[in-house]
């Protein structure tokens, strides 16, 4: 059993079909098919044409609690889920976010599932996979070297050295290079000035890819990214530094879905992987359409508790993907749930009933607000070793007790049988009848509007406050006509309000946004609340330090 073993030793043992036979099972045609090695592969877009007057699958979004620091299993139920809903006869692809190096080096660890939900080949999906991120890195890098050599070769821009907001990115965590000073070494080497590095997937470039619908798309979102503003207060944009059309030919393989398969040899698409705070935390649209193309069902997830990720994915990546999912799950564990009753961390593997029925009302919150988009939700309880009996029992009950669809999740460590139940009642709930799905709010309404809506309908706070700062930014958007569009909060993913110490189902809140951005590229407006890390930093012992490979290659240590 998988307690017994590590996911990667799991991984290792697992017998993969050639990725060119999982394809053509899926009716993916042999020019369409793009090969990395034996078992990953790109996915040629020509493919939507063939397949555009075939009728889309079911989508199915899975999402989560306010979660643990350790997470509640969000990608090891999606890919769980597709494995279940293969078993049970209904035609399955699942889509995931690629990850990225920095939490693979740091505490997180790998992001490709776990036990016997996973996605395989999982080293190299943990790792450079198909060279996706280096494209995005290098992208964004070609753009901060044009804002600098432009100024440099006269600035006929007027770009106002002390408004550029275009930062360099690595797809690594390193505190040392938060703020850096660029420019040093004389009239040759550039200007000296101010800058800063974020990882790889804060990037817009990395949020544009994700959300285009076609190379065309990114190259026109491309180019709309705003880099700067000049002297007069107007934006610069990528487009006037002319250098747009060069980004996209680096990414124009990085835009193509990559297919791999999961232990069951469930096709899975991996692609993109914005950060889910300052971004949408969600796959690219491409792949998600991809897969909707591809089976009776897609399953996909979105980053953090349904407050963020789903939020995101319906306000946001749905408005921009003309989507409309058919129901969404929400992944609960027992243990988050009794932290959010009060339980210390250092005590959640002791049994605590009372504990339990008090954190209950983050998960009932969860699904009001996934049932305010007019989706059907299915609570999947993801069972851990150390639950007991009685804690499993006593959630399935308050559940039923609270009118809410629940079943058993334990494709950790029984795979795609261990996600029969919710399989079977996830089908139920689809076929009794199609969904009502509505956005939350126009994306015409005014910036505080809609970030009112937010904070009262989906955390259920009492309003909002803007900074000084954050009025004068909105009254610049307003001022540029950069204000109607859709609203991305930056703000922990530990509780429904935005101080991460405030569990459960707070209430008497209310949200501070203390600073206002525009992706204009991407198409949303981030509002950011608290402290949000863009560059995070490695930890006393990163996980890095138990990775090896040995001679023969074979890699050991990667979660």
């Amino acid at each position: 059993m998988s307690k017994y073993l590590s996911d990667i030793e799991i991984a290792q043992q697992a017998t993969m079909k050639p990725i060119a036979n999982v394809a053509k099972e899926w009716g993916i045609l042999e020019d369409e098919l793009e090969l990395y090695g034996k078992y990953k592969a790109k996915i040629n877009p020509e493919i939507f044409d063939r397949l555009k007057d075939k009728p889309d699958g079911k989508l199915i979004l899975v999402t989560a609690i306010n979660p643990t620091p350790a997470g509640e299993g969000k990608s090891t139920t999606t890919v769980g889920l597709g494995q279940a809903l293969n078993k049970i006869g209904k035609k399955t692809v699942i889509a995931l976010r690629e990850p990225s190096l920095g939490p693979v080096f740091g505490v997180k660890g790998g992001a490709a599932g776990g036990g016997y939900a996973q996605v395989v080949p999982m080293e190299d999906i943990n790792l450079h996979f198909t060279g996706d991120f280096h494209a995005i890195t290098s992208a964004n890098n070609l753009l901060s070297a044009a804002i600098d050599n432009h100024i440099h070769q006269g600035n006929k821009l007027g770009i106002d050295f002390n408004q550029i907001v275009w930062k360099r990115v690595l797809d690594m965590n390193d505190r040392a290079l938060r703020e850096v000073i660029v420019g040093l070494g004389g009239k040759s080497n550039g200007y000296t000035r101010q800058d800063g590095f974020m990882i790889s997937v804060a990037s817009e470039v990395m949020a544009v890819l994700c959300l285009s619908n076609d190379l065309m798309d990114l190259r026109e979102r491309l180019g709309k990214m705003i880099v700067a503003y000049n002297y007069e207060g107007k934006a610069v944009t990528a487009a006037e530094l002319n250098v747009h059309g060069a980004m996209a030919m680096l990414l124009k393989d990085a835009i193509k879905p990559n297919l791999v398969q999961t232990l069951e040899n469930t096709p899975a698409l991996i692609h993109g992987g914005p950060f889910a705070n300052i971004a949408h935390g969600c796959n690219s649209i491409m792949a998600t359409k991809l897969g909707l193309k591809l089976g009776d069902y897609l399953v996909t997830e979105a980053g953090f508790g349904a407050d963020l990720g789903a939020e995101k994915f319906l306000d946001i990546k749905c408005r921009y993907g003309n989507l409309k999912p058919s129901a969404v799950v929400i992944v609960a564990t027992i243990r988050a749930l009794k932290m959010h009753g009060g339980v210390a961390k250092a005590d959640l593997g002791q049994e605590n009933l009372e504990a339990l029925k008090a954190g209950f009302v983050n998960l009932q919150k969860q699904v009001e607000n996934i049932r305010k988009f007019g989706l059907k939700a299915l609570v999947a309880v993801n069972k851990f070793v150390a639950d007991t009996e009685a804690e499993v029992e006593q959630l399935i009950s308050l559940c039923q007790e609270a009118g809410i669809n629940v079943a058993l999740n334990e494709v950790w460590a029984n795979g795609g049988e261990g996600g029969r139940e919710m399989a079977e009642e996830l089908v139920k709930m689809v076929e009794a009848g199609e969904s009502n799905f509505k956005t939350l709010y126009a994306s015409e309404e005014s910036i505080p509007a809609k970030v009112e809506r937010i904070v009262k309908e989906i955390y259920g706070g009492d309003g909002v406050d803007f900074t000084p700062k954050a009025k004068k930014e909105i009254k610049k958007l307003e001022e540029l006509g950069l204000d109607k569009m859709p609203i991305c909060m930056a703000k922990t993913q530990y509780s429904l309000s935005d101080n991460p110490a405030l569990l459960g189902a707070p209430k008497g809140f209310r949200i501070t946004v203390r600073e206002v951005r525009v992706s204009a590229g991407a198409g949303f407006i981030v509002c950011l609340t608290g402290e949000v890390m863009t560059m995070p930093g490695l930890p006393k012992v990163p996980a890095a330090e138990n990775m090896d490979v040995d001679k023969e290659g074979k890699i050991s240590g990667l979660f």
